[in-house]
């Protein structure tokens, strides 16, 4: 008998929540992502320091201010990382904009253009890479005019009906709605424990396909975010799912079928796009949306402050 990581490609792409090269050979996933996190934890593993090394005594080597020098390196790091997965995964290649950029739809668009010429200088075209945003008004309308420019993007903590369904709207190649985090907020608020199909995070993630399926809408929505493979198996059928490589080994370690248990409904009458106020007064309804949003982008830059600290030792 087959493997459920073998039987979930069956109904879903699967990519891998990590950027780590071993776990990405392993694994086979179709795409995969590099983010500060990921970077951050690259400065202790002996595999990455010759890469670093390359990357950081270039940047030394231009000459500059140090936070300028410091800029640089973050955006030439991710893509270095990011060309080293393209050569592995034969999809794409999530790359962020900094999560201080989130409110900035200028800054947001600016940087999804530099990263993208860094990877074509690395000889990775823009169709090899999903410049990854937060769902943020300001995001989504950086996503907008990028998509309009042949940049594919991937907005990320998405944790409500109206950030899906603004990003609907504007056309954004793929959303990768939360799945743990929701729940994570759900158990704290109830101190209930969720099976899979009444899990708040997996009943999230099929409410945003079937708004997807119903509006007729083009974008690829990935589940995000896994804390069990239980709510994998019951997001199977989803476009894509994310899932890290802890759970890939389960998956992969489990023999058994996958069931399907997410259908695209027909496409029926598409909804009136939303306003800006209605997106932010709906948004800010859902309490759970809000907070994890904002702690998401909090960590997210934590992180990024971290990796910058790191390179400024390094640099200095």
């Amino acid at each position: 008998m087959t493997t459920r990581l073998d039987n979930l490609r069956r109904h879903s792409l699967v990519v891998a929540d990590t950027g780590d090269l071993d776990a990405i050979r392993r694994y086979r996933p179709q795409d995969a992502t590099t983010n500060p996190s990921l970077l951050l934890k690259a400065f202790d593993l002996p595999g990455y320091q010759a890469l670093i090394d390359d990357v950081l005594g270039a940047v030394k080597a231009e000459g500059g201010d140090l936070p300028t020098r410091v800029e640089r390196a973050v955006d030439r790091l991710a893509v270095a990382k990011g060309a080293e997965i393209a050569k592995l995964v034969p999809g794409r290649v999530s790359t962020e904009v900094a999560a201080k950029l989130s409110f900035d739809t200028e800054a947001s668009v600016r940087k999804a253009f530099e990263l993208i010429e860094l990877y074509e200088r690395r000889g990775v075209g823009r169709e090899r890479v999903l410049v990854k945003l937060a769902s943020t008004w300001e995001g989504i309308r950086a996503a907008e005019r990028l998509e309009r420019e042949g940049i594919n993007c991937n907005l990320t903590l998405l944790f409500s009906d109206a950030q899906a369904q603004a990003c609907f709207d504007a056309g954004v190649f793929l959303i990768s709605p939360f799945v743990g985090r929701v729940t994570d907020w759900y158990k704290k608020e109830t101190g209930k424990e969720y099976a899979p199909d009444e899990d708040p995070g997996v009943l999230f993630v099929r409410s945003v396909c079937e708004r997807a399926g119903r509006g007729g809408f083009d974008t690829v929505v990935m589940g995000a975010s896994f804390r069990t493979t239980g709510q994998v198996l019951a997001l199977a059928g989803c476009h894509r799912l994310t899932i890290s490589p802890a759970l890939l080994e389960e998956l992969a370690g489990e023999k058994g079928e996958v069931e399907k248990r997410v259908v695209f409904p027909s496409p029926g009458e598409r909804p009136a796009p939303l306003t800006e106020p209605a997106f932010r007064w709906q948004h800010n309804q859902d309490a759970m949306a809000n907070d994890k949003l904002a702690e998401g982008i909090r960590r997210f830059a934590e992180d990024q402050d971290r990796l910058e600290r790191r390179i400024a030792e390094r640099l200095g």
